[in-house]
């Protein structure tokens, strides 16, 4: 069995338009700031994933995922791995922080490690 290596995309991060978004955006003036109000963090390195995997969020998916790591934390995991549509994420269900995020694709034949709850959306 061979391990894929993943190769980061080098693409801006945008969120996908929607109204919620673009209201947020309005009020705040940046996306950086939505995602600092949001209940569920993202890390900075979680950040630079996403940008460089070109992975875009809209606000459905913020709450979707949001959702998710509410059900772990019921369940009382403390680290999860969320999956989103076409999207893993790890997060640290106790701090309400997302790691790191990728496209699934890239997931394959990898191991994640200190994982102690799965959550598929």
């Amino acid at each position: 069995m061979q391990i894929a290596e993943l190769q980061p995309v080098a693409v801006p991060f945008t969120p996908l338009p929607t109204a919620l978004a673009t209201q947020a955006q309005a009020a705040s003036g940046s996306f950086d700031a939505v995602l600092d109000s949001e209940r569920l963090r993202f890390s900075a390195h979680a950040q630079s994933r996403l940008a460089s995997r070109g992975v875009g969020l809209s606000s459905e998916d913020l709450v979707r995922l949001e959702d998710a790591v509410e059900k772990a934390e019921r369940k009382g995991a403390r680290d999860a791995f969320v999956m989103l549509r076409d999207m893993v994420f790890i997060v640290s269900v106790k701090n309400r922080t997302v790691i790191t995020a990728l496209k699934a694709d890239q997931a394959h034949e990898n191991v994640f490690t200190n994982i102690d709850a799965a959550v598929i959306v």
